[in-house]
């Protein structure tokens, strides 16, 4: 035995030492390889948080999406319908103009006139209101949407890692988001009778030279509801139709809505805020009134193609503008059907440079 160990223990030592290297060797390897691949599952890791949390993003954006069209804009549109209705009643109007028909005693020619004047420049204004209002609330809550949904991109982005912030009541205040989305009934609460008042005016202007006898075919129609819209957005300071939709001051707003729900805490509402400040930015924007007059124009031109196919009495060759008037007046309700069957916001939603518009609002919209 010691023979052989005096043999070959040279042979030994180095073979021992081969091993020894080797063994060391692969022990270096293995942690370089644990340091290289820890990297890589934190890599991983952070891939799967990131999916994650864009999935989390998702889900609200789509919910905030889901109450906007499905409970905000119909109710919206629906509350909009029926305070047109009360403050354009047409119905008194008519009454009096179908006894005179039947009394011819009751009123004089004078008194005919007048009321004819009344019902045709009331008809237009109520039609080009609808128009105008059904419009300009389809992209003002869409707006809305879209405004959220960065916030809620922003506040994501700022709570990665911590994973408590990233619960949906977190990101954005709930309550914040429904003051937020109540603002859409603005219009129909504060600003309609200042909008009645000014379409009138314009409706006036722009009808006082046309006769009940003047014949109408579907391109004067559409030269007079054009003619009403542009002057009607022309009038006053360059933006004075956003007050119409929304606040000035956020902060009176707020104080009259609490009031009457009766809420008398405290008025500190940054975010909401904030959220009205980013929407007068949007809304006086160039690019918004670029939108407004490519969706308006595309509402009147759907429009005529209604007349078109309509089959009492044929616009074509042109009617008299007082057989027109019954059908002008039957517009509004179609114009603030409720959005599942208003082709009219279907159409405007539609409109590829709206959905350009859109996309860009979410990815550009200011979060400071």
């Amino acid at each position: 035995m010691w023979d052989f160990w005096r043999r070959h223990k040279r042979k030994i030592y180095l073979t021992l030492g081969v091993v020894g290297s080797g063994y060391l060797l692969y022990k270096l390897y293995d942690a370089y390889r644990r340091r290289l691949s820890d990297p890589e599952r934190e890599l991983a890791g952070d891939h799967e948080n990131d999916e994650h949390i864009k999935a989390q993003m998702q889900a609200h954006f789509e919910n905030i999406q889901r109450i906007a069209d499905t409970t905000t804009l119909p109710h919206s549109i629906l509350y909009l319908s029926s305070r047109v209705g009360e403050d354009l009643d047409l119905l008194h109007l008519t009454e009096r103009l179908i006894r005179g028909k039947g009394q011819p005693n009751i009123l004089t020619s004078s008194e005919k006139l007048e009321l004819w004047d009344r019902l045709k420049i009331l008809s237009f204004t109520r039609m080009v209101l609808s128009l105008w209002a059904m419009t300009m609330l389809s992209l003002y809550i869409r707006v809305q949407v879209n405004i959220l949904g960065r916030h809620l991109y922003i506040d994501t982005a700022r709570s990665l890692g911590v994973s408590h912030l990233l619960e949906e009541d977190d990101l954005l205040d709930r309550n914040d988001q429904q003051q937020f989305l109540a603002t859409a009934d603005f219009l129909s609460n504060y600003g309609l009778p200042t909008l009645i008042s000014n379409l009138q005016a314009s409706a006036s202007d722009v009808l006082k030279g046309k006769q009940l006898k003047d014949l109408f075919d579907t391109t004067v129609l559409h030269e007079t509801i054009m003619q009403i819209l542009d002057m009607f957005m022309s009038m006053g300071s360059p933006f004075h139709w956003v007050d119409y939709i929304m606040p000035d001051d956020t902060r009176l707003y707020k104080r009259d809505v609490l009031s009457d729900s009766g809420d008398k805490d405290g008025y500190d509402l940054t975010k909401f805020d904030q959220f009205m400040v980013e929407t007068r930015a949007v809304l006086s924007s160039a690019e918004f009134v670029n939108i407004i007059d490519i969706s308006l124009k595309t509402v009147v031109n759907a429009l005529m193609d209604d007349f078109k196919v309509q089959r009492e009495g044929s616009l074509l060759s042109g009617i008299p503008l007082a057989r027109l008037l019954p059908r002008i007046a039957q517009i509004s309700p179609l114009l603030l059907e409720e959005p599942s069957k208003n082709r009219f916001i279907q159409i405007i939603q539609s409109i590829p440079e709206v959905e350009l518009f859109f996309t860009l609002l979410y990815t550009n919209t200011p979060t400071s």
